[in-house]
């Protein structure tokens, strides 16, 4: 019986055995050869048994970090690429840098190729080498930086990874903040930050919130800002989260492979309010969320450390549901934007806080399934050969 059926033999009580009286047994050659040859195959057979169940004891889970994704999967991302226009663009985020803030990543992972990073900086725990205690992180930078069974967005993108967020995945405004200045000081184009929590109070020209602050900084310097809208969509709690929730930042919702809205979801307040946090109506492009993308049921890579120990046919893998995911997707394709027309970039001829402007407005002009703008799908669905198109014209 395989270990966990939920038998423990050292406590169950065998039965009684009612045993007859021995007789007398007389065997032929024939008999003693076969009975010989019976308890060799046993042996054998036992031998066998528990080498088995040794390596079953000892099994690490490294066997599933080859493993392939289930069909599934490859099937799922198809999906998934061919709705948001990447079966299209040939671009692959060369020469853009992109800064994925979160509980870090796990470069052993076989779809990462082997690749070092452009940049690394540990808030946590302050460790050179890169790691990932929880396993977000590495999800996140797989869908965009992944190449192989996986595919990222922009495989080919200079990624730098910062570790904000503890073996929990939880953080804190102000060490996030200080992640998002080391992104911008380290000369990246994009930020992506798959997290999301309460806005501080708005003045008209800064923040409560010390991540807000930051955010902004970056953003008046170029530097395109995605954030997730976060995942409180059956238990609303009346506007996106912040950073998100930033004028400038491109914010992002979740869809399934239909481009239904995921139910967790949160929607924008695009009315503006009195109370809590005053806050004037927003307006074109900047309504929340601006856009969605894949979010819900999307095949993600895990750190092969983190792998049950039981050998599993979903390998390295899995799937996942959350704005999180999207975010990333939306932060990989806006690398290939920027691929296509640097200059768009904080330091291109064209960059600054104009080119975020102009980026959001070809995004909700290209975003497809929505006339206008709706408070849970923003402008619509994340179409990158269509962003790009809509640039180029």
């Amino acid at each position: 019986m395989a270990e966990g059926d939920g038998v423990d033999w050292g406590t169950t009580e065998m039965p009684e055995l009612d045993i007859p009286q021995r007789k007398s047994i007389s065997l032929n050659k024939q008999q003693i050869t076969a009975i010989i040859s019976s308890i060799i195959s046993a042996m054998l057979l036992f031998s066998a048994g528990f080498m088995l169940y040794n390596w079953y004891q000892n099994y690490d889970g490294s066997n599933n970090a080859n493993l392939p994704p289930p069909d599934e999967y490859i099937s799922w991302q198809s999906d998934f690429r061919t709705m948001t226009g990447l079966d299209g663009v040939s671009s692959t985020g060369s020469g853009v840098g992109i800064c994925i803030i979160d509980t870090g990543i796990d470069l052993s992972h076989q779809d990462f190729g082997g690749r070092q990073l452009a940049g690394w900086k540990d808030f946590i725990q302050n460790q050179e080498t890169p790691y990932d205690d929880q396993g977000h992180g590495t999800a996140m930078s797989g869908l965009i930086w992944a190449d192989g069974w996986m595919k990222g967005v922009s495989p080919n993108a200079d990624l730098y990874v910062a570790k904000a967020m503890n073996s929990q995945g939880e953080g804190v405004d102000e060490t996030i903040a200080e992640a998002v200045d080391w992104c911008v000081a380290s000369g990246v184009d994009i930020i992506s930050m798959s997290l999301g929590g309460a806005g501080g109070f708005n003045f008209i020209l800064s923040s409560t919130d010390e991540l807000e602050n930051s955010v902004n900084d970056a953003l008046s310097q170029g530097v395109f800002v995605v954030s997730a809208a976060g995942n409180d969509g059956e238990n609303d709690d009346g506007d996106v989260a912040s950073p998100g929730s930033v004028e400038d930042v491109i914010c992002v919702g979740g869809i399934d492979r239909t481009g239904m809205i995921w139910s967790g979801s949160s929607q924008g307040d695009n009315n503006g309010e009195l109370f809590p946090n005053p806050m004037l109506p927003r307006s074109n492009p900047d309504m929340k969320p601006e856009v969605t993308a894949p979010g819900k049921d999307v095949p993600v890579m895990i750190p092969p450390s983190q792998q049950p120990k039981e050998p599993s046919r979903y390998g390295p893998y899995a799937h996942a549901s959350g704005t999180s995911a999207a975010t990333a997707w939306v932060a990989g394709g806006i690398a290939l934007l920027l691929e296509e027309k640097p200059e768009l970039a904080h330091n291109g001829s064209s960059g600054g806080s104009g080119a975020i402007s102009d980026v959001k407005q070809w995004i909700s002009d290209s975003a497809t399934g929505q006339d206008g703008h709706d408070d849970q799908y923003g402008y619509g669905v994340f179409n990158v050969e269509a962003l790009i198109s809509t640039a180029n014209s």
